[in-house]
């Protein structure tokens, strides 16, 4: 089985969003991979998904309701094939992690999906409510892409 961990800054967002999206459409797929999502920041850490994107998220038939955020350890990038992040930022700090020991493949979601672009998955948080509706679309689009790779 193949395992995918998604990143974001604090994992109420988008990680948990890319995640639940995936969940679903790889298993419609009938591809074996576990997916699972964190934050680099550890703001948010047992905290649920931010309400705003559950709702967002709900609206197209995905529930956040039993997520809780957790924050990435450097043992993660040999626990999981491939880390996928959202942004620049994200992928700064990932690389950073004290004697980490990387047997992942690191890369940008929506890059590495070939969803892009934007090549960077934006953030909603402090953005305008629409954000989130977007943010919906986008997840959808890069795990569409990341089922296409997957398969190839």
């Amino acid at each position: 089985m193949q395992r995918i961990l998604f990143v974001c800054l604090g994992n109420i967002c988008r990680s948990p969003l890319v995640e639940v999206v995936a969940r679903k459409h790889l298993a419609e797929a009938g591809l074996d991979v576990a997916v699972a999502s964190c934050g680099t920041g550890a703001w948010h850490v047992s905290k649920g998904a931010d309400p705003r994107m559950c709702v967002a998220a709900a609206a197209k038939g995905y529930d956040l309701a039993h997520h809780r955020a957790r924050q990435v350890r450097k043992d993660d990038l040999s626990t999981y094939d491939l880390v996928l992040v959202m942004d620049h930022d994200n992928l700064r700090e990932v690389r950073r992690l004290p004697g980490v020991r990387a047997t992942a493949t690191l890369a940008l979601f929506l890059d590495w999906t070939g969803a892009a672009p934007p090549l960077e998955f934006p953030d909603p948080y402090d953005g305008p409510g629409e954000g989130f509706a977007q943010a919906v679309v986008l997840a959808e689009r890069g795990v569409s892409g990341l089922i296409k790779r997957l398969r190839a």
